[in-house]
């Protein structure tokens, strides 16, 4: 009965969603920014779809999964890296970046996925690792044969202090190494993210090279004006070839201080036992602001709002304004928010709090909400209370989606979090794959359990690839979470993630209208009101809460005229719209003004 209720529901919501959403064929004074109302997916093309049997995914594979991709609604996908790498770190270690690793496939391989994927409009946008190279390309190699070669100063390379200066922390210490000079350590304390000082001696120069993340992952020294030149150059080799732009990866990382002064000790130790340093030497300095304003103008100078993404992990919103280039609008399009999808707290005050000032403190600028990536524990495991049940489970993951898909932002969704899959953390060290959780076990655990392959069907491999031995192994969960089973289920998250894009693409209010909160003083309740001039406004009402609570429409309050709203999109059938609507634990529900 609760099935074919909310079907009923869900068409007839359809269908006013398509009557009312006519002016949105109309051409809008941002209509040619296609970023602005994107449903961005990223793929991790290891674990997507493994065309050739072989265990790992791959660009023929994606080309395979893109008749779902355009079933879903999605407007571009963000490839993670497939460029040749030693794939220490999965692919973040690159060796040419201007090539596609043969485990993924071929340059043509990647023109044939690019050519199809435009026919079924949707965009192509490329992880760019700017940061660090893997220490097999080929700049590296020159730059490490010897202090007097074209490239020696590429990556930042240091002499390091005498062993015996006085007041060394233990991870200079124990890091001393003898060249020319005698016993020589580290010229700071900066750490690794993997672990460890970041710094590591090479034989032959006789000298420290800085690595921020992996030894096998050297930093360009972007002091360096040729640095910049060529990796602007590798950029433009992949928007020739018709990307719609990039991600770009730990972007704020870009520079260190030259001084090399020691980073703040904030207390206690990480999972890897270091001190926990306040990284405030190595971390989003200002000279990182100038190169993107000129990447920007690079990048602008391609014709299709080609588009700059940022991993920017920030403190707070006004940190987030600067990437965007505050008022100036000059840097990157869409840094991302992750103050909100990995808040990690389940509390409408605290989500309100976000999307209130992502709506008031960007100066205007598009943002960009993210719940799930490749690097962290997937968001109904974090959000989900140890103690909620599957079904209160489910009606989270369709809440947080609700909050991605009907805020003002474009929406960047992570695969398999349409499926509502689960992180699958490793239970032994040898089973652990990825380079953190080998250096951090049992702490840290790594981030295998969000890269496991993904759920396709209820056969062998969950549909993923014929080889039994896939380079991550299949979830349990892959029987019950899958597109195949979820497609044809009206109650499935697959379902709810279709019919919320489709609203998004289908509601002027959705798709460009403005926000404003209901009921502001509700602890439990988060709403809030989608408005665009002439056409019917959209409600959302959300129950953070475990029982059922009310929420007080005021349309006056909220500038809306029109009659009382009606039901578009519900995950709870019995919900009857009034002026105050009852919310069972954990529902949503989507209105419009009749």
């Amino acid at each position: 009965m609760y099935k074919a209720v909310r079907n009923i529901l869900v068409s007839t919501a359809l269908l006013l969603a398509c009557t009312a959403g006519q002016a949105q064929q109309q051409p809008t004074a941002d209509a040619s920014l296609w970023w602005k109302h994107a449903v961005l997916y990223e793929i991790y093309p290891r674990s997507f779809q493994d065309s050739n049997g072989d265990g790992v995914g791959d660009l023929n594979g994606i080309a395979e999964r893109l008749g779902y991709l355009q079933k879903l609604g999605v407007d571009a996908i963000w490839i993670a890296p497939m460029y040749p790498s030693p794939q220490v770190d999965f692919g973040y270690d690159i060796s040419d970046y201007e090539n596609v690793d043969p485990q993924y496939g071929t340059l043509g391989d990647f023109a044939k996925l690019e050519s199809t994927a435009r026919q079924k409009h949707i965009r192509i946008v490329l992880d760019m690792v700017l940061n660090h190279t893997s220490d097999k390309h080929r700049w590296f190699v020159e730059s490490a044969g010897s202090r007097m070669n074209a490239k020696a100063d590429w990556y930042v390379w240091n002499d390091g202090i005498p062993a015996s200066t006085p007041g060394l922390r233990p991870i200079q210490s124990k890091n001393a190494h003898t060249g020319g000079k005698g016993s020589v350590v580290p010229p700071n304390n900066w750490e690794s993210y993997f672990g460890g000082s970041a710094w590591e001696w090479s034989p032959v120069r006789e000298q420290f090279y800085y690595h921020k993340f992996y030894k096998q992952q050297p930093d360009l020294n972007w002091r360096n004006p040729a640095v910049e030149a060529a990796m602007f150059a590798t950029m433009r080799f992949w928007l020739d070839r018709g990307v719609a732009g990039f991600r770009l990866d730990a972007i704020p990382t870009l520079f260190e201080d030259p001084q090399l002064r020691n980073e703040g000790e904030t207390g206690g130790v990480n999972a890897q036992g270091d001190p926990n340093l306040d990284d405030s030497r190595t971390n989003s300095l200002p000279e990182v602001h100038d190169v993107i304003r000129r990447m920007r103008a690079m990048v602008a100078s391609y014709p299709g709002d080609r588009v700059l993404i940022g991993e920017t992990y920030l403190p707070n919103t006004a940190e987030l304004d600067k990437w965007y280039g505050g008022p100036a609008h000059d840097e990157l399009q869409l840094p991302m928010d992750m103050l909100l999808g990995f808040s990690n707290k389940l509390d409408a005050a605290t989500f309100r709090k976000f999307i209130s000032e992502a709506g008031t403190q960007l100066h205007g600028s598009q943002p960009l909400f993210v719940f799930d990536n490749h690097d962290n524990t997937r968001s109904i495991d974090r959000y989900a209370p140890a103690s909620a049940t599957a079904m209160e489970r489910d009606k989270i993951g369709k809440l947080l989606a609700a909050v991605l898909l009907t805020t003002k932002s474009t929406a960047l969704l992570y695969q398999g979090e349409e499926l509502g899959m689960v992180t699958s953390i490793p239970t032994r060290r040898e089973d652990v794959k990825d380079p953190i959780g080998i250096t951090g076990w049992p702490k840290e655990k790594g981030r295998d359990g969000e890269r496991t392959p993904m759920q396709w069907t209820a056969g062998p491999q969950a549909g993923f690839s014929s080889d039994p031995n896939t380079w991550l192994p299949i979830p349990a969960s892959y029987k019950t979470a899958n597109a195949a089973s979820e497609s044809h289920e009206p109650g499935s998250q697959l379902t709810w993630y279709e019919r919320l894009i489709a609203l998004r693409r289908a509601m002027p209010a959705l798709h460009n209208g403005t926000l404003t909160m209901l009921d502001e003083k509700n602890p439990d309740v988060l709403s809030y009101v989608r408005t665009v001039p002439g056409q019917p406004s959209v409600f959302v009402a959300l129950n953070f809460s475990s029982t059922t609570k009310t929420v007080t429409l005021d349309l006056n309050a909220a500038g809306v005229t029109g009659k009382p709203v009606k039901t578009l999109l519900t995950d709870d059938a019995s919900l009857v719209p009034a002026a105050t609507i009852s919310l069972t634990p954990y529902a949503s529900w989507i209105g419009i003004t009749q």
